[in-house]
């Protein structure tokens, strides 16, 4: 009913939980009951400008961090998720029609896995080789727009957070507005976690107003989508003119083949 509603109406921008510039307000249904389950606030703009602005500021000192700071970081992070697992579970489950052991198991352990699987990498990873008589150095790209998807919500979010965070890089993250309260969870597990104000901004909202801000921002050095082929193509038409990375995973649909035995 009404009174059981969640609702975050609030976006995650510079370590605070700060009110829209203009958004309006969203109703999220929950597919088993075809009934409104969450509240957020489709975010503008304006509140894109914001977000990037605090992950731009926060790239000088973040981009300077050590790999045993990063390390220790996402280590606090898996921590604190693994604490939040029957409320992300739950939020799953009500909004994308997962079934709660199915949300608790595969959805939740797909997002810690994301994390796991970057310290790994991480530990080992090699920020400088010579090449010849050249000096190959990786660095940070700089601040990073994610847009991610509502079938698989956590394992896109974290599989784009955290390499974003073990490189050094600050981001900005939209993620889809059918599938929004894991993702604000998500922002409540990295805010206790310690992340620095400004390295994770979240900003809920829909592709044609915010998705579509992050992909043209001056500011947004790279964009990492997970969506639809058509979206796809609008993201990258739409980064063209500032010239910024573009990652894409476009439409697959994960075919399966039934065998008569089944």
């Amino acid at each position: 009913g009404e009174a059981s509603m969640r609702e975050y109406l609030q976006h995650y921008i510079n370590g605070r939980w700060v009110d829209s510039i203009g958004g309006k307000r969203h109703e999220v249904i929950n597919p088993a009951t075809e009934e409104p389950c969450a509240a957020i606030t489709l975010g503008t703009a304006a509140d894109v400008d914001a977000a990037v602005a605090a992950a731009k500021q926060a790239f000088t000192s973040f981009s300077q961090t050590t790999r045993e700071e990063r390390l220790a970081l996402l280590g606090r992070i898996v921590e604190e998720y693994k604490k939040r697992g029957p409320d992300l579970a739950r939020a799953m489950a009500e909004e994308m029609g997962a079934p709660v052991s199915f949300a608790g198991t595969a959805q939740v352990g797909a997002g810690i896995g994301g994390f796991l699987g970057t310290i790994a990498a991480l530990k080992d990873f090699t920020f400088s080789e010579q090449v010849g008589a050249s000096t190959v150095v990786y660095e940070p790209m700089g601040v990073v727009g994610m847009i991610t998807p509502w079938n698989w919500p956590l394992n896109q979010i974290a599989l784009k957070v955290a390499p974003a965070l073990a490189g050094g890089n600050t981001m900005v993250l939209k993620p889809s507005e059918e599938c929004p309260s894991c993702a604000a969870i998500f922002a409540e597990i990295l805010d206790a976690a310690g992340v620095p104000p400004g390295v994770f901004n979240l900003v809920q909202g829909d592709g044609p107003t915010a998705g579509a801000a992050i992909s043209a921002h001056p500011d947004v050095d790279m964009v990492s989508f997970t969506g639809s082929t058509r979206a796809g193509i609008l993201v990258a038409k739409a980064a063209a003119d500032t010239v910024k990375r573009v990652h894409q995973e476009l439409g697959g649909k994960s075919p399966n083949v039934v065998l008569p035995g089944a």
